[in-house]
């Protein structure tokens, strides 16, 4: 089986404006994608895909394309896409960074891969190493009493565990926290996610308040570069810390380790630069004696499933500390995929299908398609 193209096709789907996830970056009210497909002599086609939101991955539609037509497709084309190890040397020598990118036609080869033996992705990784995968709902950096009925339809959903975006004003991420707090009870999980906004001082000056509330983690208090300031606060606080943007590669993943920053680290399939690179991300953690879990860019279908086969084949996973982000389907208010991926509140299942298990439902890729 030879690789013979890989198609690109920019997508962006709308997201609910009541559940818009708004932190210390800013809102995330519009997410562009762009689709990978990577076709092969033999009919067999692979699907990737591309956060495309500049604020939070640094790639956009245009350059994800430019990457993949210059650079990633001269290098792949004739090559057989099932040496997925091979090809993804391949692919991270053929330029340094976009992650996202890479990640995407990465992300397609495994989809070919799984479709040739006819078996869901996450046997291909090794297997089921967990029944599924448990998940948190994002409450937006909201004025309080708005934050509060988030979580509360959050809680109605079914789920059990949720974060507050903070890092906008100490004073008003306290209130919003103790607002959520009294609406959803104290026995739902709630931990909180700065986004890197706090300085060092106001994120120590927040862990007494924080632990108030009951506070379960601490996701991302300061800038993703200060590590030592991500390690004052792990030493302050009396829940786990979880660095989120500080760990993108493996590299970035050991550097944090080293510098003894976090409890936890929150691992992305897209920032890793693939699911090689999330697996080798998860491996540092876990030799370190650290846990990991799932950031969230919210993806679409095909990353969201990508996401959920590297977390049910890999060991490590401490959803049960820190639950994942495997939520985007409960912000968009539609997908592309023609069968809904096994998520509910809470809770996610691999699809059973070969390869990613998903299928793009060509009628809503046209609707949604944006090449202007």
């Amino acid at each position: 089986m030879k690789i013979t193209d890989i198609e690109t096709i920019p997508v962006v789907v709308p997201i609910s404006p009541d559940r818009m996830i708004v932190g210390a970056r800013g809102p995330h009210d519009r997410s562009p994608f762009l689709l990978v497909r990577v076709h092969t002599d033999e009919g067999l086609t692979g699907l990737g895909e591309v956060s495309c939101t500049p604020r939070w991955s640094g790639e956009d539609s245009e350059t994800a394309r430019h990457i993949c037509e210059r650079y990633l497709k001269p290098r792949l084309a004739g090559q057989d896409p099932t040496d997925v190890v091979r090809l993804t040397d391949v692919i991270s020598q053929a330029i340094v960074g976009h992650h996202f990118t890479k990640a995407a036609v990465e992300m397609a080869l495994w989809d070919v891969l799984g479709k040739t033996h006819a078996v869901p992705l996450y046997r291909l990784l090794g297997g089921a190493a967990r029944p599924g995968i448990r998940t948190k709902f994002s409450v937006a950096a909201a004025e309080p009493e708005v934050a509060a009925g988030i979580a509360s339809w959050a809680c109605d959903q079914g789920f059990t565990a949720m974060k507050v975006k903070v890092g906008t004003g100490l004073a008003a991420d306290i209130a919003r926290v103790s607002a959520v707090r009294a609406a959803i009870g104290a026995d739902v999980k709630l931990g909180v996610d700065g986004n890197g906004g706090w300085s060092r001082a106001d994120a120590a000056a927040a862990v007494a308040p924080l632990a108030a509330e009951a506070i379960a983690f601490i996701e991302q208090p300061v800038d993703p570069h200060d590590l030592a300031g991500l390690a004052d606060i792990r030493r302050r606080a009396a829940c786990p810390v979880v660095a989120d943007e500080s760990v993108g590669t493996p590299a970035d993943a050991l550097d944090v380790v080293t510098a003894g920053a976090a409890d936890v680290l929150s691992i992305y399939v897209g920032m890793a630069g693939g699911i090689a690179g999330a697996q080798r991300a998860a491996a540092i953690a876990g030799a370190a004696g650290l846990g990991w879990t799932i950031g969230s860019n919210l993806e679409l279908g095909p990353a969201l499933a990508a996401h959920i086969h590297f977390a049910m084949a890999t060991p490590g996973l401490a959803d049960g500390i820190v639950p994942c982000d495997i939520i985007s389907t409960f912000y968009y208010t539609d997908d592309i995929l023609t069968e809904p991926l096994p998520i509910r509140a809470g809770w996610a299942e691999p699809p059973s299908g070969p390869g990613l298990g998903v299928d793009i439902d060509e009628e809503k890729l046209e609707r949604y398609r944006c090449d202007a």
